[in-house]
């Protein structure tokens, strides 16, 4: 799956059609469903968007946990109960389920944000209001990443 970087706004209209951005809604044109998925982010008043494969790898992964416990309900009802798989139009717009725009505070724009495998849409004001407190937050604790090692077939930088 290509690398979903970058920012871009739209509007969104009465109905809830929000077009995706061609370089977003590219990367999941070779999957089984036409579209994406999303659901509420958890810890801030987002939406998170992703595609078919990942959205498996999600449900997968929540079968690690233990069948019953706390934690495998409370992640089961956050990501899989609330998620909408959302197809694309002809135009490449979607409908943004009223549920999820309530939660993000969108109404008359959206902002999507790519991050890496999935993406995030964002009331803009309240996107740029994040992403100046984790520029700050991530300069005032001097974070650094750990490249993993590259893989054989890519090209560096």
């Amino acid at each position: 799956m290509p690398l979903l970087v970058g920012k871009y706004v739209n509007k969104i209209d009465k109905k809830g059609r929000v077009s995706v951005p061609k370089p977003f809604r590219a990367s999941f044109e070779n999957q089984t469903f036409s579209g994406l998925y999303a659901y509420p982010h958890f810890k801030v008043p987002a939406i998170e968007a992703c595609g078919e494969a990942f959205m498996a790898r999600l449900s997968d992964s929540l079968e690690d946990l233990d069948l019953f416990s706390d934690e495998h309900d409370d992640l089961a009802a956050i990501i899989l109960e609330n998620a909408f798989p959302l197809p694309f139009d002809p135009e490449g717009r979607v409908v943004l389920p009223q549920d999820l725009r309530d939660h993000a505070g969108i109404t008359g724009e959206v902002a999507f944000v790519g991050r890496g495998a999935g993406l995030q849409l964002w009331q803009p004001k309240a996107y740029e209001a994040h992403r100046l407190n984790a520029f700050e937050r991530a300069k005032a604790r001097g974070a650094t990443l750990k490249l993993r090692p590259a893989h054989p077939s890519s090209e560096e930088c």
